[in-house]
């Protein structure tokens, strides 16, 4: 690492383009809007709030790492690796990452922390309680000596203070000598082992702390990463597994998509999918509300799903048109495109059903289903798995809380959640089949490293081969040996109905099925022909009469519009439905022998009597059947998060590249000019170049003179040291009073070194 740098500037501006990039791509903020120069970039990373969302990034040891270089001060590298209570080698690591986060520089008196991590890092997990040491630190033998000089009651005292986080509050004299000190909090103010704050607070400075702690930030070993318990299984089960499951994944997406193309639910009011809709879409894809919610989440993430105009006009949840091509391709393609979208999706659709702080329920698809942190806890566990030996999967009791602790450690400052988003993320995982048995499955490895076609084809190689043909079976039934080409399958799921599922999936046929696609404009011919084509084995008789009975029943009875009107050339078909006795509410009456009107709507009559067992038809105006094969119905292909988020990391590259070659502009065309100094050639500053110098002094530690516009007008200079800048507002210490003074930065028209002539 260089030495000698004045400044976090210097420091900045001697670093290589890749190194600035991977500081732009961690902390993403420092670039918006771009930096006129290093100075500025500098500026802006010491703002509060950046460095509280860079602190969120670190694990538990970078943040103990940090703390020990908070409490120290400016100290060497050697130095460090021996006050933190962990393994050199990490420690130094960890030292590394968080200079390259800009979190702590090295400046001509050591390495020394980022000034606004002092405030910013207090109550972190894995921090030591220690508060920073003063200014002039006496030595740690003056330090031992003095505890080793203290009375008992003082030493318990002492020790009482560093266990409750080294702040305490007493009424004891705060200026008295050893031989005058009555009470123990006397003596340890005496002996400079307690300083005063002012308001009856007392601190333990924290060079203090390291000696009684035998000069460790920590009486004990910080934290180890904790390990993933596991078990070990043939990583082939793991890849059967989930192969299995990605199979069944694709199945459930397409059948929603299908069933949702020709009967949509309405968007409700406030956005979302109503709970009857969803408790529909369960039943439909014969599995639980919960399941349910994250095949209809997942469609909507790939880009599948989305919200259109639906058959009466209203807004409703419809399949994309992107859903005509994603069928056609071959299963593992159609799987990376569910797992891309879910991957990088920010959704929590185990969150539908919950209630809301409000006492609400959570609707699946409603806008607000999101958490900002989502798609990281997923991505982490994924990259946990994947990163474990092949064959070895999370123990079925006890692994799922091992790895909680293991996130907890890597991301100590995001705890709200993550137990529900670690258990979402492993439910959704196995349902999606990029992990089977509580294992990452080969194709989610090469998946995550980047190998997307690869990944297809280890998925290809696991799944089935598909199937174009069923064997019918004289029960009425057929039996696909594997899962069915996805055009066929929907041809036989509109003629039967799926009795079972498993390696083989089982289908029936019935008269409401065959009706079914009598209904969807097959004539029986067509059926037959199908049937014949789809089948290995000959047709069975006992399904060529059903068929034919189905056609020769099918349009016996026709609807039209009275209201309704009902007219069959069989009299008695007419007149069975007429005394049926559940077609009371029908509002049927005799006008002809083969005539019945209705006072029911023709779309709930023709329902209604289906229900009823008959197979009506709707009568066009000049007396001719109609029958219409309904246009599944789409909506308009919205941008996909992941071509959303692969678009956005491209930009954001360019947008990097464009920012470090302004930040070299910038620089050169600056004048050559110590630290702190924000005068323009009329002696009046910028307001962010004085901001940029405000915050150099800071972490230099320089005095400065700032001119100040007083309240009649006139600018005054005062000599300061800069202590933080905040809201608007610096705190600095004047040297003459020895109190801090706070300055609003508007008042505030020129910044130099205390030195510079004004």
């Amino acid at each position: 690492m260089a030495t000698g740098h004045r400044s976090l500037a210097d420091q900045l501006r001697s670093w290589s383009d890749e190194r600035l990039a991977r500081l732009l791509h961690d902390r993403p903020d420092l670039a918006t809007p771009a930096p006129s120069d290093s100075a500025q970039l500098a500026s802006r990373a010491a703002t509060r709030s950046s460095v509280l969302r860079t602190l969120d990034l670190l694990t538990r040891l970078e943040l103990s790492v940090l703390d020990a270089l908070v409490v120290v001060g400016p100290t060497s590298r050697e130095a460090l690796l021996g006050i933190v209570h962990a393994d050199p080698a990490e420690v130094g690591a960890a030292l590394d990452r968080l200079v390259d986060l800009a979190l702590a520089w090295e400046a001509e008196t050591g390495l020394r922390p980022l000034t606004g991590v002092v405030e910013a890092l207090a109550g972190s997990p894995g921090t030591s309680g220690l508060r920073p040491s003063s200014a002039e630190p006496a030595p740690p033998e003056t330090i031992a000596a003095a505890v080793e000089a203290l009375s008992e009651p003082a030493r318990a005292l002492l020790l009482h203070v560093l266990d409750q986080g080294g702040e305490a509050r007493t009424e004891a004299r705060t200026h008295v000598s050893v031989a005058d000190a009555r009470t123990p909090a006397e003596e340890l103010l005496a002996r400079r082992l307690l300083t005063p704050r002012g308001g009856g607070t007392v601190v333990l400075p924290g060079e203090v702390g390291l000696v009684l702690r035998g000069g460790r930030t920590t009486t004990t070993p910080i934290d180890p990463r904790p390990t993933l318990l596991t078990s070990e299984r043939d990583q082939a089960l793991v890849d059967r597994g989930a192969a299995g499951a990605a199979h069944e994944a694709l199945h459930h997406v397409e059948v929603l998509l299908e069933e949702w193309g020709v009967r949509p639910p309405s968007v409700l009011r406030g956005g979302g999918l109503a709970v009857r809709d969803l408790k529909g879409a369960a039943q439909l894809l014969q599995t639980d509300p919960v399941a349910a919610a994250f095949w209809v989440e997942l469609a909507y993430a790939a880009g599948l799903l989305g919200h259109g105009l639906g058959p009466e006009g209203d807004l409703a949840w419809l399949p994309t048109t992107a859903v005509d091509a994603w069928i056609e391709e071959s299963p593992a393609h159609r799987w990376r495109t569910l797992v891309s979208g879910w991957l990088v999706s920010n959704r929590v659709p185990g969150q539908v059903g919950r209630r809301d702080g409000a006492g609400k329920a959570w609707n699946a698809l409603t806008s607000e289903l999101t958490a900002p942190h989502q798609a990281e806890t997923r991505r982490m566990v994924l990259d946990e798995l994947a990163a474990l030996p092949e064959g070895t999967t999370l123990a079925a009791a006890t692994g799922p809380a091992s790895l909680v602790e293991r996130l907890a450690w890597l991301r100590p400052r995001r705890p709200r959640g993550r137990t529900d988003q670690i258990g979402w993320a492993l439910a959704e995982g196995e349902r999606l089949g990029v992990l089977g048995l509580g294992g990452a499955s080969t194709p989610l490895r090469l998946l995550l490293d980047g190998e997307t076609d690869a990944a297809v084809e280890a998925l290809a190689a696991a799944l089935p081969e598909p199937v174009d043909h069923v064997l019918l079976q004289a029960d009425l039934t057929a039996v696909a040996p594997g899962p069915l080409e996805p055009t066929v399958a929907r041809r036989v799921q509109l003629l039967a109905d799926v009795e079972s599922r498993g390696s083989a999936t089982v289908y029936r046929f019935g008269a409401s099925s065959v009706r079914r696609g009598l209904d969807a404009g097959w004539t029986p011919a067509e059926i037959h022909a199908f049937l014949a084509s789809v089948s290995r084995t000959p047709v069975p008789q006992p399904l060529t009469y059903l068929v034919d009975d189905a056609a020769r029943t099918f349009g016996t009875v026709r609807v039209g519009h009275a209201e309704s009107f009902l007219r069959a050339d069989d009299e008695t078909a007419l007149t069975e439905l007429l005394h049926h006795p559940r077609a009371a509410s029908l509002g049927l009456r005799r006008l002809a022998p083969t005539v019945l009107i209705s006072t029911t709507p023709v779309d709930v009559l023709l329902q209604r009597l289906r229900e009823l067992g008959a197979a009506p038809v709707v009568e066009a105006p000049d007396g001719t059947v109609h029958i219409a094969r309904p246009e599944p119905l789409r909506s308009r292909t919205r941008e996909t998060t992941p071509v959303a988020a692969a678009r956005g990391a491209a930009r954001e590259t360019a947008r990097i590249t464009a920012v470090i070659a302004g930040l070299r502009a910038g620089d050169r065309a600056l004048p050559v000019r110590p630290p702190a100094t924000a005068v323009d050639p009329r002696g009046r500053s910028t307001p962010s170049a004085t901001l940029t110098a405000l915050r150099e002094a800071i972490e230099s530690g320089t005095s400065v003179v700032i001119g100040v516009i007083g309240d009649d007008g006139l600018p005054t200079d005062r000599t300061v040291e800069p202590m933080s800048v905040e809201g608007g507002r610096l705190t600095a210490l004047d040297p003459r009073t020895e109190t801090l003074r706070a300055f609003a930065v508007h008042r505030i028209v020129s910044v130099r070194p205390a030195g510079d002539a004004p």
